[in-house]
């Protein structure tokens, strides 16, 4: 059911500032009230696509002699996060109208 939103959730764990992999992680599974507990090898692989995609940028930092990884939102970032919201609240009205079996309710914008 994630095919097609994981860029779009991992860029909103990161409105409210950058976080480091995990913490990204732990954002997701929260947020979701534990739906979205995803694998590293699905998260590691999305960052690092947004990375090179310019939608985050990331930084090498070291907390008690570990090295991580911290990534935060870039201005193309946000936009896009911004498009992917009004997208999701479209596709979400429509979705609602077919399987609740009533006329498909207007998005609020």
């Amino acid at each position: 059911m994630l095919k097609g939103h994981l860029d779009a959730l991992l860029l909103a764990t990161l409105t409210e500032g950058p976080r480091h992999g995990y913490a990204i992680r732990e954002a997701l599974r929260e947020g979701s009230g534990g739906e979205f507990d995803l694998p590293t090898g699905t998260v590691y692989p999305a960052l690092h696509r947004l990375e090179r995609a310019g939608m985050i940028r990331g930084t090498w930092s070291e907390v008690t002699g570990r090295k991580r990884r911290t990534y935060e939102l870039t201005s193309a970032g946000r936009r896009s996060l911004e498009a992917q919201r009004t997208d999701w609240r479209v596709f979400s009205a429509a979705v609602s109208g077919l399987l609740e079996g009533g006329p498909c309710p207007v998005p609020i914008a």
